[in-house]
């Protein structure tokens, strides 16, 4: 284990910086990420480290930087690209669904699309429209494309390294309001942890609390809280949204009886939506109460006036692990 403790954006930084050294068809491109180091500087030094053709400051242009992503990533480079903020994300929707998700299919296996995208996502930072979204359901949605969301320095760094590894479109989704609010003690350089599996923190009897990405921390908290009271409580956390891996979600719920599930974004037609009817359908006569869901609101991301209301707050967490 390394001795240097780092917050999640800097371990998204040295997982870069591993990358790159390991593998000369690493490449990084987006907006203001070689110069200036990224808006949140998770890019910081490594233009000046590996030079302007391995990072690669892009024009303000959104399907630009998905179009080249996906042009590099079938012909033989592992491209990385930013997007500053996952409010702007909608211009790739169609690089991004009708080629990089299809290409394997499209091309019966001659072609792959070895890429990751990485966004900021969410809220809490105070920031203003566009900049707050949380929408990881619409990609989640897509055959063919990975939807990846850590919620640690240590999960940021080994789920970043195997992403680039993948074969296929990985979407990396990074919780900024978490960015700097912790550090960690991360593994040795180059340690993967694996994609498209549910890590449990938490054991637990009573209730099991589903959730991902930056409302892990109120879910921890509300845990604690919970077993001063009495309740004794498993946390599950996502990490990987597609493939979604219900075998761990179903073997806790099975053991726990009781399932909440906690996320950021709007309510409705939501990845809590999925797992609570998938939980439902599959342990309908283990359950000992309704599956409950505590999410943001049907509404645009209000400013930061409004903000606290909208997020998942422990209070609202506890509340509807008390009601079960």
């Amino acid at each position: 284990m390394s001795d240097d403790k780092k917050t999640l954006v800097e371990a998204v930084n040295l997982a870069l910086d591993h990358a790159l050294a390991d593998d000369k068809d690493v490449v990084l491109l987006g907006e203001d990420v070689g110069t200036n180091g990224g808006v949140f500087r998770a890019t910081q030094n490594l233009k000046q480290k590996y030079g302007l053709k391995r990072v690669m400051d892009t024009p303000l242009a959104e399907t630009l930087i998905a179009g080249m992503t996906v042009g590099m990533a079938t012909q033989g480079l592992k491209p990385v690209a930013e997007i500053q903020f996952m409010g702007f994300i909608f211009a790739c929707m169609e690089q991004l669904v009708g080629h990089a998700a299809r290409m394997r299919n499209r091309t019966r296996g001659r072609l792959t699309c070895p890429m990751v995208m990485r966004a900021p996502f969410g809220g809490g930072i105070h920031a203003p429209e566009h900049h707050s979204e949380s929408t990881e359901a619409l990609f989640a949605h897509i055959p063919g494309l990975r939807v990846v969301i850590p919620s640690s320095p240590v999960r940021a760094y080994g789920l970043l390294r195997s992403a680039i590894d993948n074969p296929d479109p990985v979407l990396f989704l990074e919780p900024k309001r978490i960015y700097r609010v912790q550090k960690q003690t991360l593994p040795e350089a180059g340690s993967r942890l694996p994609l498209d599996t549910c890590f449990t923190l938490r054991e637990g009897s009573d209730l099991t609390l589903v959730t991902w990405g930056a409302c892990v921390r109120e879910c921890q908290e509300a845990a604690r809280k919970l077993a001063k009271g009495g309740i004794s409580v498993e946390l599950v956390d996502v990490a990987t949204i597609k493939p979604l891996d219900m075998d761990t979600i179903l073997a806790s719920v099975r053991k726990t009886g009781r399932c909440v599930i906690v996320h950021e974004a709007a309510r409705s037609f939501g990845v809590g939506a999925e797992i609570a009817a998938r939980v439902s359908t599959e342990l309908f006569h283990e359950l000992r109460a309704p599956v409950q869901r505590v999410a943001g609101y049907d509404i645009t991301m209000p400013y930061y006036r409004m903000e606290d209301h909208y997020m998942p707050s422990c209070e609202r967490i506890m509340s509807a692990c008390s009601r079960l």
